[in-house]
């Protein structure tokens, strides 16, 4: 156990630098996250499942501005982790990864607050041109996010796997069934929020295409995905074409009209 924890908690520490000094390679996605979990703890296919359940109700988070967003690394990660050591499936995991998410978002915002001062530092450090000052003031911030998520997994996964086992078992079934309820209706909440960014008047008619062809006609995700590639491949090569021929007809114009100076 305690070999899976620090692997879990290393997998947190660099999920949190997703974005950071990583670039963006989704490795703080939910669905990415689930399925190591899964692979750390020797049930893949439970991890590959809860992980996509959980991006589905994530998949629209972003932080805007000075908010931010829960913690979706840790909370993917403990969510799934407890869902895959208790035995109780998706269900426990949409009931436990948004509170954890939520409470580890608090713990973020302690550590941007820290920070801070770091920045400042580096600033004063950046007028003396003092490099090394500024080398050290840029990664001490990144190690205080690393241990954010790192410590409290850790933690969490040697101290908190038989303890979570036993609330989740003194939980009154008709309370774990409507956590299980209200969590498989999160993944629309995450839907909504990720169409209220992409939604607009020329793509609402895709939408309404894909929704039309999973209730009428029966197609799977798999198929709507390539159908949908299959239609945005046709539309690229009528857009591209559409413009060489306007660009063509410009040049055309320009060399029948206007003056023409013969000197």
């Amino acid at each position: 156990m305690i070999a899976q924890a620090i692997m879990l908690g290393l997998l947190a520490g660099i999920g949190i630098l997703d974005g950071r000094i990583f670039g963006q390679i989704m490795l703080e996605r939910p669905i990415i996250t689930g399925a190591l979990v899964g692979l750390i703890l020797g049930d893949l296919k439970t991890g590959i499942i809860i992980g996509a359940q959980l991006e589905l109700i994530w998949m629209g988070i972003a932080g805007i501005g000075a908010a931010t967003p829960p913690d979706v690394v840790t909370g993917g990660i403990l969510g799934t982790a407890f869902a895959i050591l208790s035995g109780n499936g998706v269900e426990v995991a949409l009931a436990i990864a948004v509170p954890i998410a939520v409470l580890a978002q608090s713990l973020g915002v302690l550590v941007r607050i820290i920070n801070s001062y770091f920045a400042q530092r580096a600033s004063a450090y950046a007028k003396k041109a003092d490099f090394r000052g500024i080398a050290i003031m840029m990664w001490i911030p990144v190690m205080l996010f690393f241990l954010s998520t790192f410590i409290p997994t850790f933690l969490a996964i040697m101290l908190g796997a038989n303890a979570v086992t036993a609330l989740i078992n003194s939980i009154p079934k008709i309370i774990l069934e409507g956590l299980g309820i209200a969590g498989s209706l999160l993944p629309a909440v995450g839907f909504a929020l990720l169409m209220d960014m992409l939604l607009s008047k020329k793509m609402a008619v895709f939408f309404f295409i894909g929704f039309l062809l999973a209730a009428y006609a029966k197609l799977d995700i798999t198929a709507i995905a390539l159908f949908g590639a299959c239609v945005a491949f046709i539309l690229n090569i009528y857009i591209n074409t559409k413009e060489n021929s306007t660009v063509k007809q410009a040049v055309a114009n320009n060399l029948t009209e206007g003056e023409i100076d013969f000197e």
